[in-house]
């Protein structure tokens, strides 16, 4: 008895011992993996890779694997780590197969060796190991064991576990790039794992069909409806894929249909009341009929509004506005302003699709104006997209919230950054553009930032109002003078120049309100010290004041002079950039330059008394001015400047030039348009890209890879709405299929022995087939043919014992009744 109770306290000392053991192993082990240092030498941890033990061999295998996540070299471990590849291990497989993915390629040789292993794993029993072994022998970029991997994929179509179906569904894409040749098999795989059951398995095929064969849409018609009704419960990704493949299935597939709408009316109780309500029937406008398949869509979409996923949100709006009607586009603006509370990059984002929202439809966006106010932390892309937005709505919005968006953009103006100062006053010109009510508002504001010392903030506003000036010009008089007082205290180049162009095309106005020869004359003094823009203007004033002083004190040219009792012919005016007529050249010609007697009588005799010989050579203040300003620039440095102004004095040295002169510098010039800053991307898709980061125009500078959104089927060559019907019921191209018989039907008029057309029975056939046009007959409908014309042909029969005079009398009344079918 006392040896078995030492016995027994031995073994629970032993145990106690052991328990504290291990527990101080787990401590040390703890501890030194975070004292021993990450880099441990090459033979250390090959001698970890070729232990027995499974935690030295997973140890090894995480150190390597954070080496390759550093980018430190890892390939002389890859024979260590592939004859690993058999372990039983579940964990020591994965790592095994994470090294295979990242080093198959550098070392195609030593790779296959493990396709054997990998086979034999795509039949374990746990679906994980399936599903690993089949990605994994997908990721082994060698273009050898293609094939392999197709025999892969068709095992994985097969599968029981949806999961091993979802990762045969990922690796289509990696096959098809590893050997294009075996796309045919890859879209019958496609067509299998697209009818799938399983949501997931669904999204990832559907994101494979788009990398293989996005143009194959003939493999969408039979699972269409399906996927519309598995859409809710895909993840992300798959819902996206599957919104992108819609719209290009929406556009090539359902034709755009519209009804005219008339308003809603009275009925009136006569006829004739009716007849006049005819007359009204343009009073309607133009509605889009969509097809029930579509609108399934669009309804299956609208509860995807609610995702968590912001790009989700916008594949849905995107949706809407390429597919739908205007109240589908409705319901996605509040979705779409919701974004706007998301983190600072997809904010970002979400604002260049909401400006190309606004762009096509701006008026649900109204009640969500205060969400487009600039916050204080908005970087300068933002602040200039709400800018934007504001000016977008502005002409659809109340009084009381047009003056709230004057007085944020007026804000800005005294901002510190320099380029919201700009965009502020452009946003201020916008604004005024769209509405011409606001426009008397929008100018005060501008012309009270003139006195401001910031000459970008002049410079920028006058620009602004050069162009509202020139959208009424008879109605700005008054304004123009208020900013040539302004000329004083202008400094900014830029500013001078708009001044100083305005008043130029002022100087045609009346004696009481004409400043131009005043302004010129202040200008005159300082010419030398003005910048090369001021100057510029400075002379293209000169030039138009030196020309309305021609245009008033010369006689008009078809004018006869009072002391000649015979009259010449007047000159026609001709073109000055025809050739001549003959080889004399423009001496010959009537020309102002050409002799003095084939000029106009008023030219070849002394002027009227009223009037100056010659108005250059006058004391008249105007010429000596216009003198003054070209002989200032005749000595500047500008070249630019020099030619301007030696053109100016060819083309104003003669009275007879006048015309022409007056065509080069009074033409009337185009109202300008300053368009929205996001209307060049306006063709761009929306949910793309380009839309954020491609260029200012549809089509120039997009990201590589993008692709148009594709037209509107016509109507009549869409599919037959049957193809999406389900594979029982979808007809062939040549054949009708009887329902629930499983045989080919032979067309009724090689039944009949051909009692009708064959043309006729054949082009019905097709029709019926293809475009849907015609119902199809049942097999019903052709037993009742059938008895029929059995019916006709016993009544044949009897008919034959009649006699032949009844027959010639039948004969003449069929050509009696023909005759005024024939006639008409």
């Amino acid at each position: 008895m006392e040896s078995i109770s030492r016995i027994s306290s031995m073994m629970d000392t032993a145990r106690e011992l052991t328990l504290e053991a291990a527990q101080s192993a787990g401590t040390v082990r703890s501890s030194s993996a975070r004292s021993i240092p990450r880099d441990m030498s090459t033979n250390q941890i090959k001698k970890l890779l070729d232990s027995r033990s499974d935690r030295d061999i997973l140890e090894g295998l995480r150190k390597v694997i954070g080496m390759m996540y550093r980018s430190k070299l890892c390939l002389p471990f890859f024979s260590s780590i592939v004859k690993n590849v058999a372990s039983p291990n579940i964990e020591i497989k994965k790592l095994v197969y994470i090294y295979l993915l990242h080093h198959a390629e550098s070392e195609p040789d030593l790779a296959l060796l493990s396709i054997n292993t990998i086979q034999r794993s795509l039949t374990d029993q746990n679906p994980q190991v399936r599903a690993l072994a089949l990605r994994v022998m997908s990721g082994i970029r060698v273009p050898v064991i293609s094939q392999i991997v197709s025999l892969a994929i068709k095992r994985g179509c097969g599968d029981m576990s949806p999961y091993v179906r979802k990762a045969a569904a990922l690796a289509i894409p990696k096959c098809y790039r590893l050997d294009p040749n075996t796309l045919p098999q890859l879209c019958e795989y496609l067509s299998i794992l697209l009818g799938d059951k399983q949501y997931f398995v669904v999204g990832s095929a559907v994101t494979a069909f788009l990398q293989v064969c996005p143009e194959r849409i003939d493999l969408i018609h039979r699972h269409y409806r399906a996927l519309v009704r598995r859409l809710v419960d895909m993840d992300e990704w798959g819902q996206l894929a599957t919104l992108k493949v819609m719209i290009y299935y929406g556009r090539k597939c359902f034709p755009r249909k519209t009804k005219w709408h008339k308003k809603g009316k009275k009925r009136g109780f006569y006829e004739e009341e009716e007849n006049n309500n005819d007359e009204d029937k343009n009073t309607g406008q133009e509605v889009q009929v969509l097809d029930p398949d579509l609108e399934l869509l669009l309804k299956a979409c609208k509860n995807l509004l609610q995702s968590r996923n912001s790009a989700v949100v916008v594949a849905v709006a995107r949706c809407f506005l390429y597919l739908g009607t205007p109240e589908y586009i409705d319901s996605a603006v509040g979705p779409l302003v919701a974004l706007l509370r998301s983190p600072l990059d997809v904010r970002q984002i979400a604002m260049y699709n909401i400006v190309a929202v606004c762009l096509i439809r701006p008026e649900p966006f109204v009640t969500y104006v205060s969400h487009f106010l600039v916050h204080a932390t908005d970087p300068a892309d933002v602040s200039r997209l709400k800018f934007e937005i504001m000016t977008l709505l502005f002409p659809h919005c109340e009084p009381l919230i047009r003056e709230m968006i004057l007085s944020e953009l007026e804000h800005f103006t005294r901002a510190s950054n320099m380029e919201l100062v700009q965009e502020s006053v452009r946003a201020i010109g916008r604004c005024a553009q769209n509405d011409s009510k606001a426009s008397a508002r929008c100018l005060r504001l501008l012309l009270q930032q003139i006195s401001s010392q910031d000459g970008h903030l002049v410079a920028e506003s006058l620009t602004v109002i050069r162009h509202l000036i020139q959208q009424d010009p008879q109605a700005h008089i008054k304004t123009v003078i208020r900013l040539a007082k302004n000329l004083d205290t202008t400094t900014d180049p830029q500013a001078r120049a708009s001044i100083i162009w305005l008043v130029g095309e002022f100087s045609g106005v009346e004696d009481q309100d004409n400043i131009a020869p005043d302004v010129l004359r202040i200008l005159a003094k300082g010419f030398p010290d003005e910048s090369e823009a001021a100057k510029l203007q400075i002379v293209l004033l000169a030039a138009k004041v030196y020309l309305h002083y021609l245009n008033r004190t010369s006689p008009p040219p078809d004018q006869e002079p009072h002391d000649t009792k015979q009259a010449s012919p007047t000159l026609q005016p001709s073109n000055p950039f025809s050739p001549p007529d003959d080889e004399s050249g423009f001496e010959a010609s009537a020309s102002p330059f050409g002799n003095n007697d084939s000029l106009p009588p008023h030219q070849q005799h002394p002027h009227p008394p009223d009037s100056d010989p010659d108005p250059s050579s006058s004391s008249h203040p105007i010429p000596l001015l216009y003198k003054h300003i070209l002989l200032l620039t005749r000595y500047d440095t500008s070249y630019d400047l020099r030619d301007r102004a030696r053109t100016y004095s060819a083309l104003l040295s003669h009275p007879g030039t006048t015309q022409l002169a007056s065509l080069l510098l009074l033409a009337p010039k185009p109202v300008p348009h300053t368009p929205s800053p996001s209307e060049g991307r306006q063709g761009l898709m929306l949910g793309s890209c380009s839309l954020v980061i491609g260029g200012a125009a549809a089509g120039d500078g997009v990201v590589k890879g993008y692709e148009n959104l594709p037209d509107w089927v016509r109507e009549g060559e869409e599919p037959d709405r049957t193809l999406r019907d389900n594979g029982d019921e979808i007809a062939a191209a040549t054949t009708i299929t009887a329902r629930g018989l499983g045989r080919n039907i032979v067309p009724a008029v090689d039944r009949l022995g051909g009692a009708g057309t064959p043309s006729a029975g054949t082009a019905g056939t097709a029709k019926g087939a293809v475009g849907g046009k015609e119902k199809e007959k049942t097999f019903e409908d052709w037993l009742a043919e059938e008895e029929s014309s059995s019916e006709e042909s016993s009544q044949g029969d009897d008919d034959e014992d009649e006699s032949e005079d009844d027959e010639s009398e039948e004969e003449e009344e069929g050509e009696e009744e023909s005759d005024p079918l024939v006639r008409s």
